[in-house]
């Protein structure tokens, strides 16, 4: 007696070359995900990848990158009269070093005013801010201030003696920190006890550290940046000890 078809098939093993699929060779599944892999390797290995310089150019473009501000610069031209913005690379040590600069205010004449950045970039791909100089920018928002120490005289009047004023205290060191109690930054007076720093819009505080022949330290300064605004002004008195 010959079985039912449907009892062949269900008597019937099923074999792994059934579980192929019709016309695709099985070593396709592997060969390809493995050819794209390489394929994607020699691209990245042949750009020298994105956070890891190996010319002086890529090393430039991770510096710019830093700031929007930095966008559109490009190499220094010596034989280019009133560049106003450029960059300038140097080999050094594990990396290079980027310096880069704006200038305004006249620059067909050389630029009445301008501002300098340098950064280190190493070979790891890592940048540094290890300098920056120069004037005010002309769109910058922060603080400046003076640091002044008193009194100066044993003796307070009223009105207030001019030789009695309190004295510019220099190399007093301000630290700045954000709303969550955060560093974000650090000023030292100059010899006029004037300092200036550039901040992003938000709330801070300024707390003096204490200063060597001065009293006690002053109490720390909560202050606002605002966007678009003139730089916000804060006083910091020192305590000189003289009393009559």
């Amino acid at each position: 007696m010959r079985s039912h078809p449907a009892t062949e098939l269900s008597d019937r093993r099923m074999r792994p070359e059934d579980m192929r699929s019709p016309n695709r060779p099985a070593h396709l599944v592997i060969v390809l995900p493995l050819a794209f892999a390489l394929a994607l390797g020699a691209c990245t290995s042949s750009a020298g990848g994105s956070g890891t310089p190996s010319t002086a150019a890529q090393a430039a473009r991770l510096a710019l990158a830093e700031q929007d501000r930095f966008a559109g610069i490009g190499p220094r031209d010596e034989n280019l009269i009133g560049q106003a913005a450029w960059y300038r690379v140097a080999a050094s040590g594990d990396g290079w070093e980027v310096l880069i600069r704006i200038g305004w205010g006249d620059c067909p004449a050389g630029c009445i005013n301008e501002h300098r950045w340098t950064y280190t970039v190493a070979r790891s791909g890592s940048v540094k801010l290890v300098k920056e100089q120069g004037d005010l920018l002309p769109d910058a928002t922060g603080v400046r201030g003076r640091v002044t120490a008193g009194p100066t005289c044993p003796v307070v009047t009223d009105p207030p003696d001019p030789n009695c004023a309190e004295r510019p205290v220099s190399g007093a060191v301000l630290v700045v920190s954000n709303a969550g109690g955060s560093e974000v930054a650090r000023v030292t007076s100059a010899q006029d006890g004037t300092f200036v720093l550039e901040l992003a819009p938000g709330s801070y505080r300024i707390t003096p550290q204490p200063k060597d022949g001065l009293m006690g330290t002053p109490a720390p300064v909560d202050f606002e940046v605002a966007a678009g605004q003139p730089l916000t002004e804060v006083a910091v008195s020192y305590d000189t000890g003289i009393r009559g």
